[in-house]
């Protein structure tokens, strides 16, 4: 299984992608994927529950879903990729949850809206609409309560830091919830996202500090406590460390978009 981190805790990026006879193999990242047939017929697979999808169907994966995309024969694609912080309010409600069907119907006029995004589409025209397709997709969505693939202990780690980032959630921490011996929790998280726990928990904090700068008007003391960082000095280094530039820079470039 292929860990994606370029689609992992990535604050409010967006990859769209086009082609043809697509063929790719298991792999998960922390991000929602909305895969498009747009001609043709091929087959996606999500947390071991195969789709066939024909022009102009969907597949809506959550975040750290296992999924696989298969073609026999011919079809065109187009996948969107982005990220949970562009639809705060949806992915925050199904955040312990995920749907028993991943395939919904997406009018041709939100796939033409998909295909036409660019770097030109302001923040609010992305969000727009993001949030229309989850309401499409959550219209006629049934849900359950997400505990992760028993065999995978990746989502046991993901959800951990999830619910523990804004205190300490070290690998004392998740070896204490899990029962796994820490060291083994650290080789086994290393070996398959291709980062350390220390990393992902620290990108994790950055990603939740990304929104609330972009969203609240909170100073960056109060969001660096907020997101888990013992103090603004190590919130500003880790923060640059990642992005490449300060929080209070970042503020201001999202500020005049």
């Amino acid at each position: 299984m292929l860990y994606q981190t370029q689609h992992s805790i990535i604050g409010d990026k967006v990859t769209l992608e086009s082609g043809s006879n697509l063929n790719f193999p298991n792999h998960i990242h922390n991000s929602f994927e909305i895969i498009i047939a747009s001609d043709g017929e091929m087959e996606v697979t999500v947390a071991n529950k195969k789709y066939t999808v024909l022009g102009n169907e969907c597949v809506l994966v959550f975040p750290n879903q296992i999924h696989e995309i298969k073609t026999e024969s011919y079809a065109k694609h187009v996948i969107l990729i982005f990220s949970p912080q562009l639809v705060r309010a949806f992915s925050k409600k199904f955040e312990a949850h995920i749907p028993k069907s991943n395939k919904f119907t997406l009018d041709s006029f939100y796939i033409d809206k998909i295909s036409k995004l660019n770097s030109k589409n302001t923040t609010v025209e992305l969000k727009g609409l993001l949030y229309t397709i989850c309401g499409e997709f959550d219209k006629n969505a049934e849900y359950i309560e997400f505990k992760g693939d028993g065999q995978n202990l990746l989502f046991k780690i993901f959800n951990f830091v999830a619910e523990n980032y804004k205190k300490k959630c070290s690998l004392y921490e998740l070896s204490r919830e899990t029962t796994y011996n820490y060291v083994y929790l650290s080789k086994h998280f290393s070996k398959n996202t291709g980062m350390s726990y220390t990393e992902y928990v620290c990108r994790f904090r950055v990603n939740e500090a990304c929104y609330l700068l972009m969203n609240t008007s909170s100073t960056m003391l109060d969001i660096a406590y907020e997101c888990g960082f013992d103090c603004l000095r190590s919130f500003n280094r880790s923060f640059k460390s990642i992005l490449g530039i300060s929080p209070s820079e970042y503020r201001k470039q999202k500020a005049n978009k």
